[in-house]
C-alpha cells in the first residue's frame, strides 16, 4: 500500500493525478480461508482489518453481497458518542469513540472525524432528572458528559428559540463527541485491511452454510463454495435471514430508519444536538448539509425509501427549536435498515453452532460503534473467547434474562 503524505500528493500532482493505485484490490475468492467476515460494512472490515493488525490472522475474506459500505454504513447520521446509560453500553461505545480519536492516523486516511461537543437537549424537569442521572453515570465511567444550563446552551447554540412549544431547560453535554465521515470509514478500513492481505470479494452473496456435526465447515456463495472454520456474520439488519440459513433463529426484527439532509448552507452548527424528548438530532456536514434524523419507523420492512410522513414528523418539531430550517430546502431523504432487539443492545455472541460468531442488533447505534465493535469482535474470533466488553451481549442474556435494557434508559422506543 503506498502511503498517502503531502509529498505523495505533491508527487502524483505532477501527472495530473492519474497514477494512483487502486485503494485496495478486486482478488477472486479463493477456496479457503481461516476466517471470512459476511458483510463489507463498517463493523465488517473493523473485524477483518483488526484479525489481521493486531492479531495476526491474515488469510481472511470479507464477503459483501453489494458494494463496500452500500448498507447502514452509508445510510446513517455519522454521530459518534458513548453516552450510554448501563455500564456494559457505556464501556464499548466509549471503547469505540477512543479508537475514533487516533483513526486517521492509524489508517493513513482521512475519516474526517471532529470531536465538535454533543448537546442532548431537556424539555422538562423529568428530561432533567433523565439527564442528570445519566451524567452520572457516565461520568462514574469516565465519560466526559455534563449538564449545562438553558443559558450555556443559548450560548453554545445561539440560533436556538429556547422558548418554543418545545421550551429547553437544559442539556447533557458531552465535550469529545462529534461526527465522523461515513464513507471515510468504510474506505479507510478496507485499504488498510487490503494491505495486510484480507480479500475483500464484492458482489459475493451468501447463500448457504456448510454445517456438519455442529461445527462449521464453509460457505456456499455466488462465486462458489469456500472452506473455513471461524465466519463473524456482520450484516446488520439482514443477520437474522443468515442466521434461519443455520437453523435458529435471532431475537432480533429489521425495521427502516430514515434521514435526510438540507441543500448546503454556510457554516451556522458547531455542535451535534439530539433530543430525546422529541426525538430528533442535528448536525452539519463539512459539505455544508443540514443531517437530519429521528425515531426507527414502526413497520417491519427491508425498504431503504424515505417517506413523506417521517419528513413531516422530523421537521415540524426541529423548526420549532430552530426556525431558520424552514427556510431551506431538502436535498434528499434515506432509509437504512435497523436490527432491533429486545432490550434494544447489540449482539456479540458465539451461536450453537461451533466457530460461527454473530455481530448484529445494534438499532440506531450501529456507526459510532464501528471501531469499538470491530476491535472486540476480532478479539473474539481470534481467540474463540468473548472479549470482556464484548461479553455482556451474548446471546445468552436472551435466557439468563440479564438484558441490558437501553430502550428504558434512553426513554425512547430504540
Amino acid at each position: 500500500m503506498s502511503r498517502y503524505s503531502l509529498l505523495s500528493l505533491y508527487r502524483h500532482s505532477r501527472t495530473g493525478h492519474e497514477n494512483w493505485p487502486r485503494a485496495w484490490r478486486n482478488p477472486p475468492l479463493r477456496p479457503s480461508y481461516d476466517v471470512v467476515i459476511v458483510g463489507g460494512g463498517g463493523h465488517g472490515l473493523a473485524t477483518a482489518y483488526y484479525l489481521a493488525e493486531e492479531f495476526g490472522v491474515r488469510n481472511v475474506a470479507v464477503l459483501e453481497k453489494g458494494w463496500l459500505g452500500g448498507g447502514n454504513t452509508g445510510r446513517n447520521t455519522t454521530i459518534v458518542r458513548s453516552g450510554y446509560l448501563q455500564d456494559s453500553s457505556a464501556l464499548i461505545y466509549q471503547h469505540g469513540l477512543s479508537l475514533f480519536e487516533g483513526l486517521s492516523k492509524k489508517l493513513n486516511f482521512n475519516v474526517m472525524f471532529s470531536s465538535r461537543g454533543l448537546l442532548q437537549l431537556a424539555h422538562s424537569v423529568h428530561d432533567l432528572q433523565e439527564q442528570s442521572r445519566r451524567v452520572s453515570a457516565c461520568r462514574q465511567n469516565g465519560i466526559d458528559l455534563e449538564l449545562i444550563s438553558a443559558d450555556r446552551v443559548k450560548y453554545m447554540l445561539p440560533e436556538i428559540n429556547l422558548s418554543c412549544r418545545f421550551p429547553v431547560m437544559g442539556a447533557a453535554y458531552q465535550h469529545d463527541a462529534g461526527n465522523a465521515r461515513h464513507d471515510g470509514v468504510a474506505w479507510g478500513y478496507a485499504r488498510a485491511a487490503d494491505s495486510l492481505g484480507v480479500d475483500i470479494i464484492q458482489n459475493c452473496e451468501v447463500r448457504g452454510f456448510r454445517i456438519s456435526g455442529g461445527r462449521l465447515e464453509g460457505l456456499e456463495t455466488t462465486h462458489g463454495d469456500v472452506r473455513c472454520n471461524r465466519v463473524g456474520v456482520v450484516a446488520s439488519g439482514h443477520s437474522s435471514t443468515l442466521a434461519a440459513m443455520c437453523g435458529f433463529r435471532l431475537p432480533m426484527t429489521s425495521v427502516p430508519l430514515q434521514a435526510l439532509v438540507s441543500e448546503p448552507i454556510k457554516p451556522v452548527l458547531n455542535k451535534v444536538v439530539m433530543s430525546n424528548g422529541v426525538h430528533v438530532y442535528l448536525s452539519q456536514s463539512d459539505k455544508g448539509e443540514l443531517v437530519i434524523g429521528a425515531g426507527a419507523d414502526q413497520y417491519s420492512s427491508y425498504s431503504q425509501r424515505g417517506s413523506f410522513a417521517a419528513m413531516d414528523s422530523i421537521l415540524s418539531p426541529l423548526v420549532e427549536l430552530f426556525p431558520y430550517i424552514s427556510r431551506l430546502r431538502m436535498l434528499r431523504q434515506w432509509g437504512g435498515v435497523v436490527d432491533i432487539t429486545p432490550d434494544r443492545s447489540p449482539i456479540l455472541s458465539k451461536t450453537e453452532v461451533s466457530g460461527l460468531y454473530f455481530n448484529c442488533g445494534w438499532g440506531t447505534g450501529g456507526f459510532k460503534a464501528t471501531a469499538g465493535s470491530g476491535h472486540v469482535f476480532a478479539s473474539s474470533i481470534a481467540n474463540e473467547e468473548m472479549h470482556p466488553i464484548a461479553a455482556p451481549f451474548s446471546l445468552q442474556r436472551f435466557y439468563s434474562g440479564a438484558l441490558i435494557d437501553e430502550g428504558s434508559a434512553a426513554g425512547v422506543a430504540h
